[in-house]
C-alpha cells in the first residue's frame, strides 16, 4: 500500500469513490470520444445508483465529461456548465449483471451522430477500470499514458501500431486486444511509459486499417 491509498487523490469531495472516481469515468470517456459529446446517456448501478446523488455522483460524471479533472472546483457546477455548452444528459438508475457496485455505464452521441458506450467502475482512491467498450469486454485502469485504436482486425494491423512507437521510441507497458469477431472490428489498448504526441498518434492513424486512435494522458 502506497500513500496514495491512504490519502487518496487531491479532489473535490466529498467521496474518492463516488466523485473523484466518477470525474474521471467521465474524463476517460470524453477521451476515449476524442470530442464533448452533444448527449450523454448514464445508467447508474448499485451504490452509485443507491447514494450517488448524495455523493455528487452525478455531477462528477458530467464534469468528467466536460474535461474537468477530480481536483477542478467547478465540479458542483457542472450541470449548469454543461446546459451552457449544449450538452444534454440523463440519467437513469438500473442494475446490471455482474456489475462492480461503483459503475456507471454511458452512451455518448456526438453533433454527427456517431456514437460510443463505455462501461466502468470506480474501484476506491479515484481510481477506475474501464470494463466494457464499444460492446466488447475490456480492462484497463488509464493509470499510465494510454492508447485506444479502433481498427479492422487484418493482418499486419497490430505490427504497423507497434512499428509506429517503436520508431518514436514509446515503449509499450501493456498491451491487449479484442474482436467482435474474426475480420471485424477490433480495439487495441496499449499502456505506454511515456506521452503519446499529436504526431504519433496521427502517424498511426494514417493507416488504412485503423478507424480512429485516442489517448488518454493520466494527468
Amino acid at each position: 500500500m502506497d500513500i496514495f491509498d491512504l490519502i487518496g487523490p487531491i479532489m473535490v469531495g466529498p467521496s474518492s469513490s463516488h466523485t473523484a472516481g466518477a470525474v474521471r469515468i467521465g474524463y476517460v470517456a470524453r477521451k476515449i470520444f476524442r470530442e464533448e459529446p452533444k448527449k450523454a446517456e448514464i445508467i447508474l448501478h448499485g451504490s452509485f445508483a443507491a447514494t450517488g446523488r448524495g455523493h455528487g455522483t452525478d455531477r462528477a460524471l458530467v464534469a468528467g465529461l466536460l474535461g474537468m479533472h477530480p481536483d477542478d472546483s467547478r465540479i458542483p457546477d457542472s450541470f449548469e456548465i454543461a446546459q451552457e455548452r449544449g450538452l444534454d444528459f440523463s440519467f437513469e438508475s438500473r442494475e446490471l449483471r455482474g456489475a462492480h457496485p461503483n459503475t456507471a455505464k454511458i452512451k455518448l452521441i456526438a453533433d454527427d451522430g456517431r456514437e460510443l458506450e463505455i462501461s466502468a467502475a470506480s474501484v476506491g482512491g479515484g481510481r477506475i477500470e474501464v470494463r466494457e467498450l464499444a460492446g466488447m469486454p475490456m480492462h484497463f485502469t488509464a493509470d499510465k499514458p494510454t492508447l485506444i485504436i479502433s481498427n479492422n482486425d487484418k493482418p499486419g494491423s497490430i505490427a504497423k501500431v507497434s512499428e509506429v512507437l517503436s520508431r518514436e521510441k514509446i515503449n509499450i507497458a501493456t498491451f491487449n486486444v479484442n474482436r467482435s469477431s474474426r475480420g471485424g472490428r477490433a480495439i487495441m489498448v496499449i499502456e505506454c511509459d511515456s506521452i503519446v504526441s499529436p504526431e504519433t498518434l496521427q502517424h498511426i492513424a494514417d493507416s488504412p486499417e485503423i478507424l480512429s486512435v485516442a489517448f488518454v494522458d493520466p494527468d
